[in-house]
């Protein structure tokens, strides 16, 4: 199903400007944006991949990773093919990357949005996770969907990028509850050369979504030689808590994929050493990711080291959080717990 797309302008002619990411694409009669999704038809500005998932699944909320937001629920996940960053490591590329290099071929399964609700709903899911590629790109259909679970009381959370306008982040903020988003690092550098886009409207993003009441955590993919020095950590912890010390901090290991084959796996002691220093900084919860049974994606109580929530991978062992409280201190927990 094509439908009209929200947030662009009419240029001369039959020329538009797309308004949905900072890219802020000018895009020609029967061109598409840097997405490849979002096509100008006589001046009309559409998006071809409304109603079209290519990928729907049933996942536990940790797997996002949502730590802090409904532990131990599942999510039914959502995505169509594209996104508005082309980054090196992407493990999910043959559908992110499809638009683009595949000829501008859109694939994916007809499901309108009250299908992805009713399907939310049968399997008991508590939220709908727009994810695996960036929701930004389908922003109508995530926004058609938000809608109506919002109403039936399903949650609704993004796994994003962050690259997206202030005017669309206000839009979706009555109907998202929580929100992680992707930091790959505070270098303008990195984000030009590995992912094609700006850092600056990333750190805007974030600050934009916990300042309306978003819950939100950050993931960083740490990848050897691109963004693992002390650094690089101190300054994303640093900026994490200016955001807010409430704020979790992931911090994922990078496997080689795509067109970063060359680069070798992030070792463990890496990760140990952001999440010292993401504590030293003052985060109050900090992880490591991709890495089980290390210890480094458990919950402690920040104010008295308790061990709260016990994980394996996804898997959640053992939760003593009792009304948002830790039990031996009473110290109040952040997130929706």
């Amino acid at each position: 199903m094509q439908k009209e797309a929200m947030f662009y302008e009419e240029l001369e002619g039959s020329t538009v400007r797309c308004h949905l990411c900072p890219h802020l694409c000018k895009i020609n009669e029967s061109k598409s944006g840097i997405c490849g999704v979002r096509e100008n038809r006589d001046g009309v500005l559409y998006s071809r991949v409304y109603g079209k998932a290519v990928a729907r699944a049933v996942d536990p909320i940790e797997k996002k990773p949502l730590f802090h937001f409904h532990p131990g629920s599942t999510a039914y996940s959502i995505a169509t093919v594209g996104c508005n960053f082309r980054c090196k490591n992407c493990q999910n590329f043959t559908i992110s990357q499809m638009p683009k290099e595949d000829e501008k071929q859109i694939v994916g399964e007809d499901a309108s949005p009250r299908e992805i609700v009713a399907a939310a709903r049968q399997y008991g899911c508590r939220s709908i996770a727009y994810t695996y590629t960036e929701p930004t790109i389908f922003f109508e259909y995530a926004y058609d969907i938000a809608r109506l679970a919002s109403k039936e009381g399903i949650c609704n959370v993004f796994i994003t990028n962050g690259y997206i306008t202030e005017e669309a982040i206000r839009a979706i903020v009555p109907y998202l509850d929580a929100v992680n988003v992707d930091l790959k690092g505070l270098s303008e550098d990195l984000y030009l050369k590995n992912c094609g886009g700006h850092l600056k409207p990333v750190l805007e993003a974030i600050k934009l979504y916990k300042s309306l009441g978003v819950l939100v955590e950050v993931t960083t993919l740490v990848i050897p030689t691109l963004n693992d020095s002390e650094k690089d950590f101190r300054g994303v912890a640093e900026f994490i808590k200016s955001v807010g010390v409430d704020v979790p901090w992931h911090i994922s290991q990078f496997y080689p994929t795509y067109k970063l084959t060359h680069l070798p796996p992030t070792p463990v002691t890496t990760l140990r050493e952001a999440r010292e220093i993401g504590l030293e900084v003052g985060l109050r919860y900090v992880y490591e990711g991709n890495v089980p049974g290390e210890g480094g994606e458990n919950t402690y109580c920040y104010q008295c080291g308790e061990l709260l929530i016990q994980r394996y991978g996804f898997q959640i062992i053992e939760n003593k959080i009792r009304d948002s409280k830790c039990p031996s201190c009473g110290a109040t927990i952040d997130g929706m717990l």
